[in-house]
């Protein structure tokens, strides 16, 4: 599950956006979370938080084995509020169209390689 954290993002007395930070230690988990059809890309985020559609966040993502952490803005594109069969409750965020979004997509594109192909039911497919 995803935690809340405020500390590595400041804002200027505006509302604060919400803040998460996700790591993922797994192929099958990353395969699991990303939400490829999204333009720009995506992932699903477990969390029990409210969120909006529409809403903006910021994710701090550790993925697989790589130390650095990115840091993501991106919008609220689905919610899952209350786990349903097999899917977990959570949020889908899609990726800002600007510099880490797009690393982002392209890191995780890199490590699931062939596996985007696959036919396995994700979080959200």
């Amino acid at each position: 599950m995803a935690e809340d954290t405020q500390d590595d993002f400041k804002s200027s007395g505006a509302p604060k956006p919400g803040v998460l930070s996700l790591a993922i230690k797994e192929k099958a988990a990353l395969y699991a979370a990303y939400m490829p059809f999204l333009k720009g890309g995506g992932l699903f985020i477990p969390t029990n938080k409210p969120f909006k559609i529409g809403e903006e966040v910021f994710m701090l993502l550790n993925l697989i084995d790589d130390p650095v952490k990115l840091k993501v803005v991106g919008h609220v594109v689905w919610v899952s509020p209350t786990t349903q069969a097999s899917r977990p409750q959570g949020i889908g965020v899609q990726f800002s169209d600007k510099d880490v979004g797009v690393e982002a997509r392209n890191k995780i594109e890199g490590l699931l390689g062939s596996a985007l192909k696959s036919s396995r039911p994700t979080h959200t497919m």
